[in-house]
């Protein structure tokens, strides 16, 4: 009985992952076809004003803030305003410039490597030389991809730091989680963090004039979308993997979202996937799988001594 449950416990985490590769990989692709002729503020703030006040009501009706104290909002706003307000807002202001959604989603994805680096000054890790060396692999990577995809891009060389944005602040929205004590619950979690996002969004899209929605129904398809998939499922995922399987093997999960992100970039939006564009992903994926044997090995270490 007891290896039955071990077994539908993995099976559930795989799922898990493997729909949160997607749901997050979503968050790229909606967007770009979304904001073609929408400001991405405007995209952004309906869909997370409205979904804030629903999830503010279920929040309440359930109970899920009961006990919970007056710091621990604070610390949970502090980690959305990272990993949902600024991230969000650097990811679809970089599509928005331009940038190739797989480009994007791969600049993110060298945060595995930058956070597998992290854990030992951060978390007291020991670091190993090995990931080190994946650090700079994937960094090739990452140049290679950005490389073969500046020539179709309209996009100014300097926007290319706002994917560099959106990687850091849920890098530091995720440290911020993993080293907090306070453990509220995924729906309670994703309340406050909807909720701060949407009040700062509200106030920004008021000052720029991108307040108003256009009537189009494709706006609302996306709105609908956007609040359903990249938000409630792709969040909830990341704060529940991260729980279960640990920071390590959820920063290496991220990995596999720019190439998702890429194919669905060439196949609905028609971006070039190259040879060299591959060979960028390929160098990625030996630096993050020398991060993770440098990490695996580190925990291996501890475990013996």
């Amino acid at each position: 009985m007891g290896k039955q449950i071990g077994v539908l416990q993995a099976s559930v985490t795989v799922l898990a992952a493997v729909a949160f590769v997607v749901t997050w990989s979503s968050g790229f692709i909606i967007p770009a076809i979304a904001t073609v002729d929408v400001s991405p503020i405007t995209l952004l703030v309906w869909r997370f004003a409205p979904l804030a006040v629903v999830l503010l009501v279920i929040a309440h009706l359930s109970g899920a803030a009961k006990g919970v104290t007056a710091k621990d909002l604070c610390t949970q706003a502090a980690i959305g305003l990272f990993a949902q307000f600024g991230y969000c807002a650097a990811v679809y202001a970089a599509v928005a410039a331009g940038i190739a959604t797989g480009t994007v989603a791969l600049i993110d994805a060298v945060q595995p490597l930058i956070v597998a680096v992290l854990v030992g000054p951060v978390l007291g890790l020991r670091v190993r030389g090995a990931q080190w060396a994946g650090l700079a692999v994937g960094a090739v990577g990452v140049l290679l991809v950005v490389q073969s995809q500046l020539g179709s891009s309209d996009a100014h060389p300097a926007a290319y730091l706002l994917p560099a944005l959106a990687m850091v602040c849920l890098i530091v929205g995720t440290f911020l989680q993993r080293r907090s004590s306070v453990q509220t619950g995924v729906l309670l979690t994703l309340t406050i963090h909807v909720t701060v996002t949407a009040v700062l969004l509200v106030v920004v899209a008021a000052v720029t004039g991108s307040l108003v929605p256009p009537a189009s129904v494709s706006f609302w398809l996306a709105v609908v979308l956007t609040a359903v998939s990249p938000t409630l499922a792709a969040y909830g995922l990341y704060w529940w993997l991260l729980r279960r399987v640990g920071i390590t093997a959820l920063q290496a999960l991220l990995f596999l979202i720019a190439p998702a992100t890429a194919v669905g970039g060439s196949i609905l939006l028609g971006e070039p996937l190259t040879l060299v564009t591959v060979g960028g992903f390929v160098l990625c994926g030996i630096g993050v799988a020398a991060v993770l044997m440098g990490e695996a090995k580190t925990h291996e270490s501890a475990t013996v001594a």
